[in-house]
């Protein structure tokens, strides 16, 4: 006679399996922190390895670095040339996120290999994101919210007037994408609004300043959407700061390293500026203390994408890339193109 509970066992359908998709080439390496479900996504599907960050990384390297062929990252953390080196098969680096400024991807162009973004799916929260920011800025909600929740409204009054943000000159560094989305929210407020790129847009509605100091000294509000990277590199320097000027206030919601974070501390400590709103800081997640009780400055912990809707529609970018490069070997939104497919 069978046992029952024997029998009932093997009438059970065997747990399923997870599918790998792992590259025939080589494996695939994720490197730093990154949006658990797509974390979990590379570890089970993918067969992913992760790259320690403790004293075990020399020899994770030694054993593991020939192996991989696909790095997956983020803008926060990037592959440097060091550990390309340590990866001689390395074929692509598939960032999630737009940014990718804290790649060496002069080192990996030379290589052959291949970088990838997410853009397009972020735009529209980022830009919504730096129109949040100027407002609060400007006319200093969360400096208010601050003062009625410490109970000071009853003690002090009214808080002081502030800022009118509809009819304002804005200038914007970084006329892509996202500066093109911010820019035509702002001219839903009436705007005056002009730009600094490399390169004057053809036929674009908005006014071409030819240098960031000069647009900065033509406007109220200087809004920087341009790319990180070696290329902008505190391209917001003192003097475009000091042209902006006491009345002017600066909006960031690109990388951090596009400011002048020193002179920026200074001159709203001093009342150089009006005021600023941040999204990105140079040394994150660490944050200037001077900032932390200006009420002129309002501080987000890198946000700008942060809604569920983005992160998803970048994670499936990420993961869109990551096949397209494991199948054909290229890349859906190359920064750059793979060479060949390593083996």
């Amino acid at each position: 006679m069978v046992n029952a509970q024997a029998a009932t066992a093997e009438a059970e359908p065997a747990a399923p399996q997870p599918i790998t998709r792992s590259s025939t080439n080589g494996k695939v390496l994720q490197v730093g922190p990154l949006k658990p479900s797509l974390a979990r996504t590379l570890s089970t599907d993918y067969d992913a390895l992760l790259l320690p960050v403790d004293e075990s990384r020399p020899a994770f390297l030694a054993t593991h670095g020939d192996s991989v062929n696909a790095v997956v990252t983020s803008g926060r953390t990037g592959v440097d040339a060091a550990l390309m080196a340590d990866l001689p098969n390395l074929g692509a680096i598939v960032h999630f996120g737009v940014g990718y400024d804290t790649t060496d991807v002069e080192v990996a162009t030379q290589k052959g290999v291949g970088v990838s973004n997410t853009p397009d799916v972020l735009t529209d929260c980022v830009a919504d994101t730096a129109i949040g920011l100027l407002i609060d800025t400007l006319r200093g909600f969360s400096a208010a919210d601050r003062f009625v929740r410490a109970g000071r409204w009853p003690r002090e009054g009214n808080v002081p007037l502030t800022r009118k943000v509809s009819g304002s000159r804005v200038g914007i560094i970084g006329l892509g994408r996202i500066g093109t989305a911010i820019a035509d929210r702002l001219a839903g407020f009436g705007c005056d609004i002009a730009y600094h790129n490399r390169r004057e847009i053809p036929g674009s509605r908005y006014r071409y300043a030819t240098s960031p100091a000069d647009l900065a000294a033509s406007v109220d509000i200087l809004v920087i959407a341009a790319s990180g990277g070696k290329g902008t590199q505190q391209l917001v320097d003192r003097s475009v700061l000091k042209a902006l000027g006491p009345e002017g206030f600066l909006i960031n919601v690109a990388r951090g390293s596009v400011v002048d974070e020193t002179a920026l501390v200074e001159l709203l400590g001093s009342g150089g500026l009006a005021g600023a709103g941040l999204d990105v800081f140079a040394d994150e997640p660490n944050v200037p203390a001077e900032l932390l009780d200006l009420d002129n400055v309002v501080l987000l912990p890198h946000v700008g994408s942060g809604t569920t809707a983005t992160r998803d529609a970048m994670e499936a970018l990420t993961l869109q890339n990551l096949d397209e490069f494991i199948a054909t070997g290229t890349l859906t939104t190359a920064v750059v193109q793979p060479k060949a497919v390593r083996s």
